[in-house]
């Protein structure tokens, strides 16, 4: 099983796909929209993994934001990761072993961790 993360060269950091929802958009609209823009694929939405929160500071005015995460369960359908949106210089496809080494923050190793047990449990219901 392989897992899309996204790298930043500077500051160096390795993160799965996701973003801030537009006017009007469902959580899991917005989850897709997000993977797809920054990943250069098309997919399709399985079911939710799990939600992550965070706090960081903005680098536009210096305001601390509380942000939720929802992440997905999704499969690529079409597109390619070279046609990846600005926010990141590198889109790769690597296995789950190497995203859980890579990722630059614990709970997104969680998340990578969780939808694995997912696929698998899937896997083992389907034989």
């Amino acid at each position: 099983m392989q897992v899309v993360i996204c790298g930043r060269n500077s500051p160096r950091i390795w993160q799965l796909p996701k973003g801030t929802p537009e006017a009007g958009e469902s959580i899991e609209e917005t989850a897709l929209r997000e993977a797809e823009e920054e990943t250069g694929l098309r997919l399709e939405v399985h079911e939710s993994i799990d939600s992550i929160d965070y706090w960081f500071v903005s680098s536009i005015d210096g305001v601390r934001c509380h942000k939720t995460v929802h992440f997905y369960l999704m499969s690529a359908t079409g597109g390619d990761i070279n046609m990846h949106d600005h926010e990141f210089d590198t889109v790769r496809w690597v296995p789950v072993e190497d995203a859980l080494k890579t990722l630059s923050y614990d709970n997104e190793v969680r998340i990578v961790q969780k939808g694995a047990a997912l696929v698998s449990r899937q896997a083992r219901a389907a034989e």
